[in-house]
Order: structure tokens, then C-alpha cells, then sequence
């Protein structure tokens, strides 16, 4: 495996999500034993969930057939698309952030904006990937404005997951029930404002520090 990644030059981006991702557990593990509350453990699951889709586009990247084999790329990219939401989605677990006897609150704060970084890091770096695969067979401009569509769709995600109570999984445990919530308000935006407020304002937000990453690494360029 190391020398597979190695190869794709994939090793030190592993390394170093594999760090942030132990250190997020360590505050985790250390709050539970410190406070002796299950509080923020959710945590641990929703992390893992933004790390689904950069999962699944490092399998891509890791074997480069696949992307020659459009079954297999287009169950890939559908699965990162469904799970893409969860990576921007432990932001809005700050919701969860009040005084507590138990803990300072600046510590809950450190918490779960760890937590949330690293989510953001998994999910922007599945979206390059995605890039580097669209880049292909799409002409570069195309692919900006797709990634840029990404993220408010991603957004979208989040007010479904948040505000809806839907999780990835529903697109096959109750598909029909979720397609027909997500309906109405494609259907009827003009009576769902909170639906499409988040939904722009979120994925502004997601823009703004997703294309700061990119000035900053054509910068060094």
C-alpha cells in the first residue's frame, strides 16, 4: 500500500489526514475522560463520513482502470456525490456549542472546529480529485464552473442532512420519501426561503475558502 501511494504521489496527503484525524480523536477521547460525558463523540462518526468521499475518489486515483471503465467511475462518483455533504456538514455542528459545567467552552469550541477543518479538508481534496478526473474529457473552464455547482449542491446537502433530517444512506433505505422532500422545494423555492438561503449562503461560504486554497496553491506556482 505505501508503495502504492508512493507511486500516485498520495503518501504524504495519507499521512497527514491520518495525523489530523488521530488528533481530532485524541481531544475527542481526551473530553470524554476529562468531563465524562458522551457529549461530542458524534463527532467521531460524522468525521468519518466526510472521510467516505475522499475515500472513494482516492480508489480512483489509486487505480487508474477504473476510470477507464465508466460503470465502475460512474457508481464511484455517484456514491461521493451522495456522501460529498457530509464533509462541509460538521460546520453546522457548532449549533451544538453552549456553556457546559463540565468543560470550558473554549475547548468545545477547539473541538469541534477541528473536527469541522478536517471534514473540510477531506471534502475539498476528493473535489480536486474530482477535478483531475473531469480534466480528461472536460475542457478546464467547464470544470470550474461544475466544482463551483459542487459545492452549492453539497451545500444543499447539508440543509437536507441539518434541517431535513436525511442521512446518505436514505437515498437507498427510503428513496422515494426523500426524493419527494427534496422535491417541493426544488419545485416551490419561492416557499421554502430557509431551504435556499442556506443553500447560497453556505455554499458562498464553501466557495470562498475552497477557491482561497486554489490562489494560495497557484501561488507557489
Amino acid at each position: 500500500m505505501v508503495k502504492l501511494l508512493k507511486e500516485h504521489n498520495r503518501l504524504n496527503e495519507t499521512i497527514f489526514m491520518a495525523v489530523l484525524t488521530l488528533a481530532c480523536m485524541g481531544l475527542s477521547i481526551f473530553r470524554f475522560i476529562y468531563a465524562d460525558s458522551m457529549v461530542f463523540l458524534f463527532l467521531v462518526w460524522n468525521l468519518f463520513l466526510a472521510f467516505v468521499p475522499w475515500g472513494l475518489t482516492s480508489i480512483m486515483m489509486l487505480k487508474p482502470t477504473y476510470q477507464k471503465n465508466p460503470v465502475v467511475i460512474g457508481i464511484l462518483l455517484g456514491a461521493w456525490l451522495i456522501f460529498f455533504p457530509n464533509a462541509p456538514y460538521i460546520l453546522t455542528d457548532l449549533f451544538h456549542l453552549r456553556q457546559r459545567y463540565s468543560m470550558p467552552i473554549w475547548f468545545d469550541l477547539i473541538l469541534i472546529l477541528s473536527f469541522a477543518w478536517t471534514g473540510l479538508l477531506f471534502g475539498f481534496l476528493s473535489l480536486w480529485d474530482i477535478e483531475k478526473i473531469m480534466a480528461r474529457s472536460i475542457r478546464r473552464p467547464w470544470v470550474t464552473v461544475i466544482s463551483m455547482g459542487l459545492l452549492f449542491l453539497g451545500s444543499f446537502g447539508v440543509y437536507v442532512g441539518r434541517y431535513m433530517g436525511w442521512n446518505s444512506w436514505d437515498v437507498i433505505h427510503e428513496p422515494f420519501r426523500l426524493m419527494n422532500d427534496v422535491g417541493t422545494r426544488i419545485a416551490s423555492p419561492v416557499e421554502h426561503p430557509a431551504t435556499w438561503g442556506v443553500t447560497v449562503s453556505l455554499g458562498l461560504f464553501l466557495n470562498m475558502i475552497y477557491w482561497s486554497f486554489k490562489f494560495i496553491r497557484m501561488r507557489d506556482k
